[in-house]
């Protein structure tokens, strides 16, 4: 089991950092970037607070929401309810743009390098930024996506037109039961291909990414790879941290860098190759981009 080691931001070591990333991401043979939800609140898509009030003042005054993660969990009496909810929730989570440049500024950072995504993040953005839809991995499914609820069928199905739709013609928290969106091949009510429980669907497309996953890592398990973690927390560390970390410790050309406003941790067992920020993701890619501006210039 790794020991962690806490990181702060602090002065001098924050900034030797910051240059420490840039040049390690501009020496590196390839780059390998981790996602979790903290790399998406940075770019804006926040849960709670102002954006969620902003969109949910009907649901919040008659259920007491206090953050729109949880209020997805609530069991509606009806599915015109429940998919007025999740139409708006799609929709503003994914269809629309996040209000920050951080997945912008990530890409660009990037662009240039033999770079593979792995996220668990299913909002889209990294797409939406000019990430290569063959170089991500959306390991946990994607807000775009419909399943059948039981599954009947290991199949997933867009559903963009659906969704807006919902949101324009939904009236007192209600979509109208004609959209309703039931499975084709069995009747069963549609879901969201979330991977909440033992019903997810994993589909053709989440296993030919999986594939890709697993030959960019056997690839270059032995080059001077990056293995860049961005807020990622303790929910699901076997998905991202703990694979970043293990790969980090069996090959000494690799570096490992965490960059997260609250869970910087390094394992001292890789400390050597290790560097942690703890700072909004955004802010610290700015710095580091101005960096490499600076040596451009």
């Amino acid at each position: 089991m790794f020991s962690k080691i806490a990181t702060t931001k602090s002065t001098d070591s924050y900034w030797d950092n910051i240059e420490k990333v840039k040049i390690k991401i501009q020496s590196a043979d390839a780059v390998l970037i981790g996602a979790g939800a903290g790399l998406s609140a940075s770019a804006g898509f926040t849960y709670s607070g102002k954006r969620f009030e902003d969109n949910f003042p009907d649901f919040i005054a008659k259920y007491g929401f206090r953050d729109m993660y949880s209020a997805g969990f609530y069991p509606y009496n009806t599915l015109e309810e429940q998919w007025a909810y999740w139409s708006r929730y799609i929709f503003i989570n994914r269809y629309q743009n996040a209000p920050k440049s951080v997945y912008h500024d990530l890409y660009n950072l990037v662009r240039d390098k033999d770079y593979f995504v792995l996220t668990t993040n299913v909002d889209h953005c990294f797409q939406k930024a000019g990430f290569d839809k063959h170089r991500l991995f959306y390991t946990q499914g994607d807000y775009g996506l419909w399943q059948c609820s039981k599954p009947c069928h290991h199949k997933t199905y867009d559903n963009e037109p659906m969704i807006k739709r919902m949101v324009a013609e939904q009236e007192n928290m209600r979509i109208p039961s004609e959209l309703v969106p039931h499975c084709p091949v069995c009747g069963a009510p549609m879901s969201m291909n979330l991977r909440a429980d033992d019903t997810f669907v994993e589909d053709d497309g989440w296993h030919m990414a999986a594939d890709r996953y697993q030959t960019f890592v056997s690839g270059h398990k032995d080059l001077n790879v990056v293995y860049l973690e961005l807020g990622v927390g303790g929910n699901t560390p076997g998905i991202i941290k703990y694979p970043f970390w293990q790969m980090t410790c069996e090959n000494p050309n690799a570096a490992y860098i965490c960059i997260n406003l609250t869970e910087a941790c390094v394992p001292a067992e890789i400390k050597r190759q290790s560097i942690g920020i703890a700072d909004d993701i955004g802010e610290a890619l700015t710095h580091i981009k101005n960096r490499f501006a600076e040596q451009t210039a």
